[in-house]
């Protein structure tokens, strides 16, 4: 069960560049033949509306289209958060022949059964309540919330600082000039500089048969409300209700400033439906794993034992956040032998066994080559690869000067 509230405005937090209405939907997907996966997203959109249509009406395609064909439910659960990374960077290559001064955040999810799918750039969140606790399924890709995203591309050629005014002052929040973004990654923004990149946070949770409700919301509700307060405000409230109290409360709290959405999904397992129950545990599975909970006295059962237990808890599948494809693209044992090799990781296309170019290959350290060792790219994906990690500069930098044409 679902809802979405939206209260769009033409101011935005993300930075001097003109805000869009958010775009908020869901649909139910047919997977290898079967039909148990539903997806909700949410685009929050700036400096044109150009990029949140584009990835709202390509990014699911490009997902479907990066995972294998042909697996069982089990190995496409595997090898989703892999081909989300593909698609999220195919999505932002091909937006870049459509138009460079566009961007959106995008947090998209996929539920089948109990497994929830979570795949973030931006600082729209994806918050879960289930079992009486609070789990964040998303993180903030905003350069004041880590020094990390800051380091990095600032490493690939940018300059992030606050904006100048007169007499040398600094205010605002960190953002990256030219353009004064002050996300760190996006899908679009071009305009910008390709170190703003589309590689999201992927967070794969299993919920226990209890279920839960999921509130994914633009930056607008959680600039004003926190996870806590967005719950309880709407507890007992059917989505519907809950959504339209969460962006009540918070266009209350701090005004109408920004885009305000809210989408709310209640995960109510169904019986008899087998979609709904818990996958079994398979031997091996648990190396990706580990509890969000924290240990308490009465845990006192071996991490093996756990392994078999019926699931009473939330339960961590996969997270990864790391910008560099050359890890996210790179999968372990055995989702690395569900693709196939030669085949281009990002865009999909296919490639003679001479063609490919390892995503472990680094043009700027000639001497530390794999080019045996794949998955592989075509050209065009190595060379946004490359923009990317600031080897190749896409636009030379501005000022952020306050008087600056930005």
């Amino acid at each position: 069960r679902w809802s979405c509230s939206n209260n769009p405005n033409p101011k935005s937090e993300h930075g001097p560049r003109r805000p869009l209405p958010t775009f908020a939907e869901k649909c139910r997907m047919r997977v290898a033949g079967w039909i148990s996966a539903f997806c909700t997203h949410l685009f929050d959109g700036h400096n044109g509306n150009g990029a949140a249509i584009y990835t709202k009406e390509n990014l699911l395609n490009n997902i479907l289209g990066a995972v294998p064909a042909d697996l069982n439910r089990e190995d496409w659960l595997a090898a989703l958060p892999r081909a989300m990374v593909a698609a999220f960077v195919k999505t932002d290559k091909d937006f870049q022949t459509v138009a460079r001064s566009s961007g959106t955040t995008v947090t998209f999810v996929i539920i089948d059964g109990l497994v929830v799918t979570v795949a973030s750039v931006g600082d729209s969140r994806c918050v879960l309540e289930a079992e009486g606790s609070i789990y964040q399924l998303s993180s903030d890709h905003r350069f004041d919330a880590s020094k990390e995203e800051v380091d990095r591309v600032t490493e690939a050629g940018g300059d992030v600082g606050r904006l100048n005014v007169v007499g040398g002052a600094e205010i605002g929040p960190l953002r990256c000039w030219p353009g004064g973004l002050c996300l760190s990654r996006t899908i679009g923004d071009q305009d910008v500089g390709e170190f703003i990149v589309p590689v999201p946070l992927v967070k794969q949770v299993k919920l226990s048969t209890a279920g839960g409700r999921l509130i994914i919301s633009s930056d607008g509700v959680w600039d004003a409300l926190t996870a806590e307060q967005a719950l309880n405000c709407s507890r007992g409230l059917s989505p519907e209700a809950a959504a339209e109290q969460i962006v009540k409360d918070a266009v209350h709290s701090k005004g109408l400033r920004d885009d305000t959405t809210c989408i709310v999904v209640d995960l109510v397992p169904e019986k008899g439906n087998p979609a709904m129950s818990a996958p079994k545990k398979q031997p091996g599975m648990g190396v990706f794993k580990n509890m969000f909970r924290k240990k308490t006295s009465s845990d006192s059962s071996s991490h093996a034992d756990r392994e078999y237990m019926d699931p009473d808890i939330v339960e961590e599948i996969f997270e990864d956040e790391c910008a560099l494809l050359s890890r996210r693209l790179d999968s372990e044992y055995p989702v690395r032998n569900m693709f196939k090799l030669f085949i281009c990781a990002i865009c999909q296309v296919e490639l003679k066994p001479n063609q490919g170019i390892s995503v472990h290959e680094d043009s700027s350290q000639p001497g530390n080559l794999r080019r045996w060792d794949g998955p592989f790219l075509c050209q065009s994906c190595q060379e946004k690869k490359e923009a990317m990690e600031g080897k190749r500069r896409s636009r030379d930098s501005s000022s952020r000067n306050s008087g600056s044409s930005e």
